[in-house]
């Protein structure tokens, strides 16, 4: 046996043992390696190539709250298993796992701040919690933040990230849809804003209420946005999709949102409409 194949598994189980998993991050565009703690730095955005990384609730909130400052909203409680579901695994171990590697309770995480000034209630869905399916706690979560926001009367901003309606609660996830767009209306009722921005991805039963019935609509550079998604529509209709088809740029161009803003551009953006949307005074340079 020669010298190097016998150092060099050592050499590797050390690497392995002292060199953390998310180090590095490569970029799903251009495959470029960038440190784990400057992509974090510059909000999970590449930086050589703007590519768009998804963001956890907690540091998306932190990101759009006046010094990372808010109120955090508890979600009320649900049966954890309504159903008794099981598949490879049962339904509530799923979710123990997604408690214990996201923090949360659930798929969606509320805060009430000050956005530039304005007092502004934000829901933020998080992508890691189960595809950041609807279920019943993620539903009961938005209607909290909508009737937080009626309470407090500030506009409402929902940050929406969902692969669609939780099939483990079934009847049950569905109907958060009809709820939803029911508080929705309740907030408009009270004549208080509601922004939605859509970022990567938005699907299913979620694009199917309240991700679509904003007052603005906001999406992320190259979001994908939709029901179904492409390779779905393109087995089904049997033809070929256009480039692009489903994602930001494309529905910006198509009418189906009303502005793509780059994320280091949304907290000023978000703050402008809210100022706007209830006539509030511009705030001092």
């Amino acid at each position: 046996m020669s010298w190097i194949s016998n150092v060099a598994p050592k050499i590797r189980s050390f690497l392995k043992k002292d060199t953390p998993e998310n180090l590095w991050v490569k970029c799903p565009e251009s495959g470029q390696l960038v440190f784990h703690k400057d992509v974090e730095a510059n909000q999970f955005v590449i930086p050589g190539s703007d590519h768009h990384l998804r963001m956890n609730a907690t540091a998306r909130l932190k990101s759009m709250f006046d010094e990372a400052r808010y109120e955090d909203i508890a979600i009320p409680d649900v049966p954890a298993d309504p159903l008794k579901f099981r598949d490879e695994k049962k339904y509530v171990d799923r979710i123990r796992d997604a408690r214990a590697k996201t923090g949360l309770q659930d798929a969606v995480k509320l805060g009430v701040g000050a956005v530039h000034g304005t007092p502004v209630t934000i829901g933020v869905q998080d992508f890691d919690f189960m595809g950041g399916s609807l279920g019943m706690a993620a539903g009961e979560a938005v209607i909290r933040g909508l009737e937080t926001a009626i309470e407090r009367k500030t506009p409402f901003v929902m940050f929406a990230a969902s692969g669609g309606a939780r099939m483990q609660e079934g009847m049950f996830s569905l109907m958060q849809m009809p709820r939803t767009t029911i508080a929705i209306r309740r907030l408009r009722e009270a004549r208080l804003p509601y922004i939605v921005v859509l970022t990567n991805p938005t699907t299913g039963g979620v694009t199917a209420s309240y991700a679509m019935l904003g007052d603005v609509h906001i999406a992320e550079p190259g979001a994908l946005i939709g029901f179904a998604g492409p390779r779905v529509i393109e087995q089904t209709i049997r033809e070929k999709l256009p480039a692009g088809f489903q994602r930001s740029e494309y529905l910006k161009d198509h009418g189906m949102v009303d502005m793509v803003v780059h994320r280091h551009e949304l907290r000023a953006v978000i703050g402008r409409l809210c100022r706007l949307l209830t006539h509030a005074p511009a705030k001092a340079a």
